[in-house]
């Protein structure tokens, strides 16, 4: 605990803490403002982070992500369009509850939840990340590769659309990150005889072309989309001692829901409050008002997809896979200044681990601060015509692509990919998969030769081995697991 207080210690001090209030009110805008998500913010100022200091980046991503998340709501209450997908659920209550008069109330039961469902996951935060972090040190490459395969078919299993189209886009993903220098052996391949080449496809080109320039595609064909703002009142928007009463067994289960989904690699937020709108429902005492304006919903749909946030850390500084995929930005902050994230994160920087821990609290007390104090400011922002957004957004993408290798190649590089991106979005195909696939391939590829070198070129280990053998049945259940539904429907038909 020695090591967490010094975190909090530094982290309020004057930059670190400036450093947070900006990533969370940056966070919260970015999340408000329908089409831009916490994910495009963090992309775009992932290339502008070089010269700060490790702790600093990480404080700052952290931040954004949990104004980010907690952000979304607004557009989802007042608009009826999500400002981030986690906070769809949150459209079914909140929205209906705004258009009966009552913006402030629905606002309020939002941003608390949001509040306790942090909290909450907060602590689980604290009390896992170190021990299994300690367990996770045991862990050979064998052991790495199959919990890598894992993470992969898991967000290829849940992603939206067909398993086969996320597998498809894993793969591609996986195809990306061959050309360039072996990781294992040093050579070249793949490079065509360009030298342009020759480093391969720089992650942030990638990654900002995939999910920013992408959806500015997807905004720009989709620019006819109107929607009717709801005139907002602040009444109701502090929840009272009676509604925190009524409301304690909603929360705690809904948070608790939400961080275990958090949890497990690659899930994320909105199957989190999916999982936790179904369970408040089935325990109300009036489900049928679920979807008119419940204050039920509102809370359970906040708490859960607040609550992963906390939860996906526990992954990432423990393990150093995603608990989410705003998390694969994390940990490209982490690989931007050499620091490799996984279990020896807490002894090799402590300062790093510890500080992420720190500012998942404090930015979630910003958060409650920030949003009440101007949730009508960013309610007009929600107004804002993307024909003055975009333009913006679309230069610092391409100076995001640029700054990094000072080369025109990546803004070439940058424009494709958002093609892809766009294509990707408008035929179904998960993005997740693709940018998983693309960054922990080489993990994986790097793990498995080293493993192969142990065991003089022997492939038994991963069998023999019973945690990465445990690993590798959990990815072919869930590879075969539509496959053994339809078998078990048949059956039950004939019967």
């Amino acid at each position: 605990m020695q090591e967490l207080g010094a975190a909090f210690a530094n982290l309020l001090s004057p930059v670190p803490f400036f450093l947070a209030v900006m990533g969370t009110f940056l966070g919260i805008i970015f999340g408000a403002i329908p089409g831009l998500t916490t994910a495009i913010l963090i992309v775009l100022t992932l290339p502008f982070t070089y010269t700060m200091d490790p702790v600093h980046v990480l404080i700052l991503l952290t931040s954004m992500y949990v104004g980010g998340i907690s952000g979304g709501q607004v557009s989802a209450i007042l608009l009826n369009m999500p400002g981030t997908p986690t906070a769809v659920l949150t459209t079914f209550d909140g929205h209906p509850m705004a258009r009966k008069g009552q913006p402030g109330r629905a606002l309020g039961l939002g941003i608390g939840a949001s509040f306790a469902g942090g909290l909450i996951s907060w602590i689980f935060l604290v009390l896992l990340s170190k021990p299994l972090a300690e367990v996770a040190i045991y862990l050979g490459p064998f052991e790495y590769f199959g919990l890598v395969m894992m993470s992969m078919v898991l967000i290829a299993s849940i992603s939206r659309g067909s398993l086969i189209k996320g597998l498809i886009a894993g793969f591609f993903g996986m195809l990306i990150s061959l050309p360039g220098i072996d990781p294992a052996a040093g050579d070249l391949r793949l490079t065509f005889g360009s030298y342009q080449m020759e480093a391969g496809f720089k992650i942030m080109p990638m990654l900002i072309g995939v999910f920013a320039v992408g959806q500015i595609f997807v905004e720009i064909v989709d620019s006819e989309l109107k929607f009717t703002m709801i005139k907002m009142r602040l009444k109701g928007l502090f929840m009272s001692l009676q509604d925190i009463k009524t409301q304690a067994i909603n929360i705690v289960r809904s948070s608790l829901i939400g961080t275990w989904i958090g949890i497990l690699p690659g899930i994320g937020g909105s199957i989190g409050s999916i999982m936790a709108y179904t369970a408040a429902r089935k325990m109300s005492k009036t489900p049928e008002r679920f979807g008119e304006g419940s204050e039920e919903g509102i809370i359970a749909s906040e708490s859960a997809n607040n609550a992963t946030i906390a939860g996906a850390l526990i992954p990432l500084i423990a393990l150093g896979i995603p608990g989410s995929i705003v998390d694969i930005f994390l940990i490209s902050g982490m690989m931007i200044h050499n620091i490799d994230p996984g279990p020896m994160l807490v002894t090799t920087h402590p300062d790093i681990f510890y500080g992420i821990i720190s500012v998942a609290l404090v930015a979630d007390i910003l958060m409650f601060l920030i949003m009440t104090g101007t949730v009508r400011f960013i309610a007009r922002l929600t107004q804002v015509p993307k024909c003055y957004v975009l333009p913006v957004i679309m230069v610092f993408c391409i100076l995001g692509a640029y700054i990094e290798g000072n080369r025109m190649f990546d803004v070439w590089v940058l424009l494709v990919f958002g093609g892809v991106g766009y294509v990707m979005k408008k035929t179904a195909f998960p993005v997740a998969p693709f940018i998983i696939g693309a960054v922990l391939a080489p993990i994986a590829e790097v793990k498995l030769r080293s493993g192969l070198q142990i065991s003089g070129g022997s492939f038994l280990p991963l069998i023999t081995r019973p945690i990465s053998c445990v690993f590798l049945i959990v990815c072919v259940l869930f590879l075969f697991w539509p496959l053994l539904k339809k078998l078990f429907r048949r059956e039950k038909t004939i019967a």
